[in-house]
């Protein structure tokens, strides 16, 4: 006589909300193993509270705050807030220990990449490439003009560097081959660069004062918002360069927008804003100002292995294992 198998009740796999988006290499390998609810690229602050309810994980992105009432939305049983980026100053840290919530980000897989749109912005707006092609198109080039499209010329230049971190060491290393000289600001030294690439540690007012090139990598936090001011930017040569692909809190878009429309600094090349995705119209107004909107990451390589490594991180916490870039 046959036995029927004792039943088991399958376990239900763990919910996890994607707030925005997640290119394919990430979301796939969160498909195997849970159930997948996506916010979608213009979700409504109201309507991600309510997704997040009952979710294990959430994957968020720098335009995705996660502070306590969308923790307090999702409820007891989230364990991990998987961040598609490698700062996480959208998340409040303090607010996930004290629910137990695991926070992680995506470190090193988009070094290459943002530090190349740095150079990409710095080479940009030192010979107003973006002024020119818009001329051209618009049919507003009449000719070759001895006097137009005035540039610098970066050979010899004095690049300083504020924050050397992966993406700071990886800008020094692009532009070692031009730069006469490389300064940086940093919390401690860096000896390493300073023997391979002839950096120098200075002061920040010092950077400012004799930098060509003053190129943010600073990350976000209580001592460096508003890092780039008025003050800083008066101390700044009138033909110096501000290349910004950190955080746009860094820099006072105001102040930045009065120094280039006075002619008190030469260019800038911003790819991040202080309230994305709205762009300040003194920005959008002012002269030998490169705008990209936030595309520092922006290659298949760098995309896909941050999706990646966000999937990997969120289902390791989710198995009780330690995710392999936690921060908090």
């Amino acid at each position: 006589m046959a036995v029927d198998a004792p039943h088991r009740t399958a376990t239900p796999r763990p919910t996890v909300l994607i707030a925005r988006s997640l290119p394919c290499a990430g979301h796939e390998l969160l498909a195997a193993a849970c159930e997948i609810v996506t916010g979608g690229l213009d979700v409504p602050p109201e309507h991600l509270r309510e997704l997040a309810r009952g979710a294990a994980g959430i994957v968020a992105d720098p335009t995705v705050p996660v502070d306590e009432s969308l923790l307090e939305v999702a409820g007891p049983q989230l364990k991990v807030v998987a961040n598609f980026a490698v700062g996480y100053d959208n998340i409040d840290l303090q607010a996930c220990r004290r629910r137990g919530v695991i926070a992680t980000n995506t470190p090193d897989v988009l070094t290459n990449a943002t530090a190349e749109l740095a150079l990409g912005l710095t080479l940009s707006a030192a010979r107003h490439i973006a002024t020119a092609d818009a001329d051209l198109r618009a049919g507003r080039w009449a000719g070759v003009d001895p006097g137009a499209y005035l540039g610098i010329e970066l050979s010899g230049a004095t690049f300083g560097i504020v924050g050397l971190g992966r993406i700071g060491r990886r800008y020094a290393e692009l532009v070692a081959g031009l730069a006469g000289e490389i300064l940086y600001v940093s919390r401690g030294p860096k000896r390493e660069v300073e023997r391979q690439l002839g950096a120098v540690r200075a002061e920040f007012d010092e950077l400012l004062e004799r930098a060509d090139v003053v190129s943010l990598h600073a990350p976000l936090n209580p001592g460096t918002s508003g890092l780039i001011g008025r003050g800083q930017l008066r101390s700044m040569k009138p033909t110096a360069i501000l290349v910004n692909t950190a955080r746009g809190q860094l820099v006072d878009s105001s102040a930045l927008a009065d120094a280039l429309t006075r002619g008190g600094i030469g260019a800038a090349g911003l790819d991040v804003y202080e309230r994305e995705p709205d762009v300040p119209a003194e920005l959008l107004a002012a002269p030998r100002c490169v705008l990209l909107p936030h595309i520092g990451s922006a290659t298949r390589r760098a995309r896909n292995a941050m999706a990646t490594l966000v999937a990997e991180n969120l289902l390791a916490a989710l198995r009780g294992d330690e995710p392999p870039n936690r921060v908090a």
